[in-house]
């Protein structure tokens, strides 16, 4: 019996106490990036932080992402797959296009600090490709030929995303910033003198009632009850 070398060893064999590089696949790195960037915010996203989150060195990474932008646009694709997960299109094209913007909304505030840096992002990949295909075809339902369609899902997506991004910017500020924006709409706006702005004090005591949720809806309202009179139209 000859003794054992290390070139006799198994390809992929741990050393120093870290896992084989062949236990990485995309999806433990995006669990691991999403985690990272929701702990410590999206400057802790680098290709060499995330090969020690993973115990494996950078280049492993690289086997399975070209670089950090694919990273980034894996992090988009899985918001939208946690959006659509046990979503299923109602008969009523409205409120598949309610219901969905919600979700999404959801999904970016549920991981904030993600939806910062991946809202912006075109993942094109397979969940933004079936979301694309229901907020579509329920435009196409409401009447649209293929032309408008397009044109109306590009602005209710984006909107909706811009929407949900800039509540996930107010959700990753620290809490005394976050109250202080809070508060002011109970103390500065009401203190604003009748005689300089007589129109903003007018509003000022319901300022604070239009909320996170409120204004959510009331955008999504305003905005599907356009593409319907616009359905009505044509």
């Amino acid at each position: 019996m000859t003794e054992s070398t290390g070139r006799d060893a198994p390809p992929g064999k741990a050393r120093r106490g870290r896992p084989p590089t062949t236990a990485l696949n995309q999806k433990r790195i995006l669990d691991t990036a999403l985690a990272l960037v929701e702990r410590e915010g999206p400057d802790a996203l680098t290709l060499r932080r995330l090969g020690a989150e993973l115990g494996a060195n950078h280049t492993a990474v690289l086997r399975h992402f070209s670089g950090k932008d694919e990273i980034l646009l894996g992090l988009a694709d899985r918001l939208v797959e946690e959006a659509l997960d046990g979503f299923a299109p109602a008969d009523d094209w409205r409120r598949t296009l309610e219901t969905l913007a919600r979700r999404m909304r959801a999904a970016c505030l549920a991981h904030p600090q993600v939806a910062l840096l991946s809202t912006t992002r075109v993942s094109r990949r397979a969940a933004e490709f079936r979301g694309a295909d229901v907020v579509v075809g329920a435009l196409r339902a409401a009447g649209f030929d293929e032309r408008d369609a397009a044109r109306y899902y590009r602005s209710l997506v984006d909107t909706a995303l811009a929407l949900s991004s800039y509540e996930a910017a107010t959700a990753a500020l620290d809490g005394r910033s976050r109250e202080g924006d809070r508060m002011a709409w109970r103390r500065e706006y009401l203190a604003v003198p009748p005689a300089l702005h007589p129109h903003l004090a007018a509003v000022a005591p319901y300022l604070a009632e239009a909320d996170d949720d409120d204004r959510f809806e009331t955008t999504l309202g305003l905005l599907l009850d356009a593409i319907a009179a616009r359905a009505d139209a044509a």
